[in-house]
C-alpha cells in the first residue's frame, strides 16, 4: 500500500485547484494513513525540491480559496530554463521523487501537464493526474474543474455589459479565453444572451457578423453583444493558416520551412489583436460605435463555484482511492456520472473541441444567435 505521495499543480491557475489539493490530502491522510507533501511552483518545484508538508492544518480553510496554495508554473521537465540555458531536468525530478521515498506523484493540470506527466511515467514514476482548465478542452473527459467557475464569471460580465450597450446604442465585443476550443465563449455567450458568438471551431465571415448586427438595428434593437473566443479566426485567416501549415509540412528546403514558419508566427501574433480588429471592421461595416472588453485573467480568479468544488473533491478522493489500489499512469476522467482512469497515452495529444453538431451549437442557432458563418 502506498504510504508517501506528492502533489503539484502545473500550467495556468484555475478555480478548484485548492479544493482538489484538499481532497487528495485529507482523504489520503484520514482514510488511508498516507503522508503527503506538496511541491511548490509545478514541475520546477519538483526539480528544485521545494516542498511543503500537507497536513490537517495546512489543508484547513482552502476549499473556497481561488488559485493554488502550491503555486504553479508552465515549466516542462525536458525543456526547463536553468540559468541562461534550456535543459532537460527530468533526472533531477526523478531524484527528488526517490529522495522523498514517494509511492505516487499527483499532477493537477491541463493538456500540457498530461504530456509532462506521461514523460515521468515513462521513466518509471507512479504518476496519476487530475484534469483542470477553464477552457474545458482536455481530451477523454466530459468536464474539467475550473470551467464552471470561469463560465459563470464570463456570463456575469456579459450580463453587466448589456446595460451599458443598451444605454449607449453600441456594439459591445467581449473577448473571452479559449485559444483552441470555444466552450467558454459558447457557454457564457448563450447563458449571457450574446447576439453573436465566435469560436475557434467555426471560422467566421465578417460580413455575416455585420449583417447580424444590422438586422438587429433594423428591427429596432439598438445594441448588440458579440462574444469572441481568443482563438476565433475569420475564414480568410483560417484558410491562410491551413495553407501555411501544409506548406511547412511539405517544405523540402530550410528556406521554405523558414518562410512558412514566419507566416505562421505572424498569423499567431494577429490573434492577439483579433478582437480589436473585429471591432474596427464592424464599425466600418455597420456605422455603429463599437467598444471592446477583454476579460483576460478575470476568468481564472475568485472563489470556485459549488460545481467546481464538488467536482474537484470527487476527483481528489477518487485519486487517493486509485493510488491505494495501485492504479498509475492514468488521468482520472469524468465520463457521465462516473470517474474513470484513462491511460495517459490515450489522453496526450487529444484536445476536446466543440463538435459542429453539438447541442450547444444547435441551441445557439435555434434562439437566433449568429455564429458568424
Amino acid at each position: 500500500m502506498a504510504k508517501f505521495i506528492g502533489i503539484l499543480t502545473a500550467g495556468g491557475d484555475s478555480p478548484g485547484l485548492n479544493a482538489a489539493i484538499r481532497a487528495v490530502g485529507k482523504s489520503a491522510i484520514g482514510s488511508y494513513g498516507m503522508q503527503v507533501i506538496g511541491f511548490r511552483d509545478g514541475f520546477r518545484g519538483l526539480m528544485a525540491d521545494r516542498i511543503i508538508r500537507l497536513d490537517e492544518t495546512t489543508l484547513s480553510g482552502i476549499l473556497t480559496v481561488g488559485g493554488t496554495m502550491l503555486g504553479t508554473s508552465r515549466d516542462k521537465p525536458n525543456k526547463m530554463w536553468v540559468g541562461d540555458k534550456i535543459l532537460d531536468m527530468t533526472e533531477a525530478m526523478i531524484d527528488t521523487y526517490h529522495k522523498h521515498h514517494l509511492d505516487a506523484l499527483v499532477c493537477l493540470g491541463g493538456g500540457g501537464t498530461q504530456k509532462n506527466a506521461l514523460r515521468l511515467a515513462q521513466k518509471g514514476l507512479n504518476v496519476i493526474t487530475l484534469p483542470k482548465t477553464i477552457d474545458n478542452d482536455v481530451g477523454m473527459t466530459d468536464m474539467t474543474f475550473g470551467f464552471d467557475t470561469a463560465m459563470s464569471i464570463a456570463t456575469e460580465a456579459i450580463d453587466r455589459l448589456h446595460s451599458t450597450a443598451h444605454s449607449h446604442h453600441r456594439i459591445v465585443i467581449v473577448g473571452l479565453m479559449g485559444h483552441n476550443a470555444g466552450w467558454l465563449a459558447l457557454g457564457a455567450g448563450i447563458a449571457g444572451g450574446a447576439n453573436v458568438i465566435l469560436i475557434p471551431e467555426i471560422p467566421y465571415d465578417i460580413n455575416v457578423v455585420a449583417d447580424a448586427v444590422r438586422q438587429r438595428s433594423r428591427a429596432g434593437k439598438n445594441f448588440s453583444i458579440v462574444a469572441i473566443a481568443e482563438g476565433a479566426r475569420s475564414q480568410e485567416d483560417t484558410e491562410q493558416w491551413q495553407t501555411s501549415l501544409k506548406a511547412k509540412a511539405t517544405a523540402e528546403t530550410k528556406k521554405q520551412k523558414k518562410q512558412a514558419k514566419v507566416i505562421l508566427d505572424e498569423l499567431g501574433e494577429q490573434l492577439t489583436d483579433n478582437t480589436i480588429r473585429l471591432s474596427r471592421e464592424l464599425e466600418q461595416l455597420t456605422g455603429l460605435e463599437s467598444r471592446v472588453t477583454i476579460l483576460g485573467h478575470l476568468q481564472r480568479g475568485g472563489t470556485p463555484s459549488a460545481a467546481d468544488r464538488l467536482l474537484a473533491t470527487r476527483l481528489g478522493t477518487a485519486c487517493t482511492s486509485m493510488i491505494n489500489d495501485g492504479v498509475f499512469g492514468v488521468m482520472l476522467a469524468v465520463q457521465g456520472e462516473r470517474i474513470v482512469p484513462v491511460p495517459l497515452e490515450e489522453v496526450v495529444g487529444k484536445r476536446k473541441l466543440i463538435p459542429l453538431h453539438h447541442s450547444w451549437v444547435e441551441t445557439a442557432r435555434l434562439v437566433g444567435i449568429s455564429l458568424g458563418a
